[in-house]
């Protein structure tokens, strides 16, 4: 896939993960399929060459991890920001905050510092570590909302009898 499509997809899953968290959701804690789409990110964004610059692996594998560590960091934040309720019947909905926003324009500057980094350095980083980054994010996040559901959920059930 060529870096404008790479591009592309990378602003379709931040657009519409961003427009989502401005109206509550309804957060299924029995989702099995929560990783499926980071591992599909990393799996296009590892298929494609450029994800290290051969000119400067060192660096670029650094600056790689870095991005990861970023977006690991800014998923949690972005999970732990968001507001997560149960409501009468026992669903529970989550609802991204204000201080969500903020935690996500943090983490756009924190990756694009990173970038500024790499071209003051003249590493050549293409769209596949940013695909990566947005995959940490997002894995990150699942994983720490999916673990504030399970806090919220009674540890027992009513049953008709009794």
């Amino acid at each position: 896939m060529p870096g404008m499509a790479n591009g592309l997809v990378i602003i379709a899953v931040v657009v519409l993960t961003l427009v989502r968290q401005v109206r509550p959701q309804r957060v299924s804690t029995d989702a099995k399929g929560w990783w499926v789409l980071p591992a599909v990110l990393v799996f296009l964004a590892v298929r494609e060459p450029g994800l290290i610059d051969p000119a400067h692996p060192a660096v670029s594998a650094g600056l790689l991890a870095g991005g990861v560590l970023a977006g690991l960091a800014t998923g949690a934040a972005w999970a732990w920001s968001s507001r997560v309720w149960a409501d009468e019947s026992g669903e529970i909905w989550a609802q991204g905050s204000r201080a969500t926003a903020a935690i996500w324009l943090g983490g756009a500057a924190l990756r694009l510092g990173l970038h500024g980094l790499g071209a003051l350095a003249g590493v050549h980083q293409g769209s596949s570590a940013t695909m990566v980054t947005v995959a940490a994010v997002l894995l990150a996040r699942t994983a720490v909302l999916l673990h504030r559901v399970h806090g919220i959920r009674p540890a027992y059930r009513v049953t008709a009898g009794g």
